[in-house]
């Protein structure tokens, strides 16, 4: 009898250990899906700031002609982008100011609200979909304005991440228009089913057994 009282304890504590190993194991996993993901963000907030950088730098360092009509391009484009996406009430103004011997640029999204002008940062306004919208446009203004002109595809990681859905057909509509506007071929990386079907060509790539698989998933 003690053997078998031994022997049940021993299944119990068993049992303990594993249960709690489990928790643990879930935890973990759980803990580095939020690193990721965290990760993740720092990037996108990298590539964001580093784009905002950029248009700083080319607007500080041109000549005064040259800087006002960057300026206008820059405002016009990242303007016509978010009045895409989120109506008529939204704009986009470059402020430029003199500091000593060169210019300093700070970017403003400027919303209405029943008459009342907002002026905010990007990042502040209405959330990470106008961020979004804002580097995308950016980034595009700064391929358009650098001389030499920078030739070749505009290529996109997860554009619109922070978009919400009911925009995102607006998105695609815009993201058609710079194609055609500016000549260029768009090829992107998203998880946005509705944005990849509505390319001319998508692919849908999927892990099966450590291997990728690749399906065309283009409409006909």
């Amino acid at each position: 009898m003690s053997s078998e009282r031994e022997l049940e304890q021993l299944e119990n504590a068993f049992q303990q250990a594993r249960d709690q190993w489990m928790r643990l194991d879930e935890k973990k996993r759980m803990l580095q899906e939020r690193l990721e993901a965290a990760e993740a963000e720092l990037v996108h907030m990298e590539d964001t700031v580093d784009t905002y950088e950029k248009a700083r730098v080319l607007l500080q360092q041109s000549a005064e002609y040259a800087r006002e009509q960057a300026k206008q391009q820059m405002e016009t484009l990242v303007t016509n982008a978010l009045q895409y996406v989120f109506g008529p009430l939204v704009s986009f103004e470059i402020e430029l100011e003199e500091h000593g011997n060169r210019a300093v640029a700070d970017m403003y999204v400027i919303s209405n609200y029943e008459g009342i002008r907002v002026k905010t940062k990007p990042q502040d306004a209405r959330g990470g979909g106008v961020v979004d919208i804002v580097t995308l446009a950016l980034r595009v203004a700064l391929m358009e304005t650098t001389q030499p002109r920078q030739a070749g595809p505009l290529l996109l990681d997860e554009p619109g991440k922070h978009v919400s859905g009911e925009y995102t057909h607006y998105l695609y509509e815009f993201l058609k228009s710079l194609a055609t506007m500016f000549g260029r071929q768009i090829i992107m990386i998203t998880h946005n089913h509705h944005l990849a079907e509505s390319g001319d060509k998508a692919f849908s790539v999927s892990i099966r057994d450590g291997l990728s698989q690749i399906e065309d998933i283009s409409k006909p």
